[in-house]
């Protein structure tokens, strides 16, 4: 949205702790997905999950080589192996207290039944997932 370069100090850790701090006052869930890199959004990020009554972090254990083949499953702009390989930090947990580690081998449908199970609600089946077209 802003444009800026994912460096310490870009604009967009404001605008992205805003939105978190609003939807801490005003929803019962937020979802914050994304590249994340620890040492530029770890501090804000951190906060957050500390301000919030329930707080669940998960981070995605891929290998450089999963990571590319994930990405090229994407439907909308993927990325290129050269810039991929410009930003992949491998293991750069956030080290929160609730950050569960998920391995390659959880698929897309495990992973969205984790969530729901962490969040005491109903999982979905194979059939209702496979209708959501993820």
């Amino acid at each position: 949205m802003l444009h800026v370069k994912d460096k310490p100090g870009n604009l967009s850790i404001n605008l992205i702790d805003n939105i978190i701090q609003y939807g801490i006052q005003n929803c019962t869930y937020i979802i914050v997905e994304g590249i994340f890199i620890k040492k530029i959004y770890g501090h804000m990020l951190f906060n957050n999950l500390e301000r919030a009554n329930k707080s669940l972090s998960y981070y995605y254990n891929l290998s450089f080589e999963e990571t590319i083949k994930r990405n090229n499953t994407k439907k909308l702009k993927k990325f290129s192996k050269t810039s991929m390989k410009n930003w992949f930090i491998p293991h750069d947990f956030l080290e929160n207290k609730n950050e569960k580690i998920i391995n390659e081998e959880i698929n897309q449908f495990q992973m969205l039944n984790i969530i729901l199970s962490d969040l005491n609600l109903n999982k979905l089946d194979i059939n209702t997932f496979n209708k959501l077209k993820l």
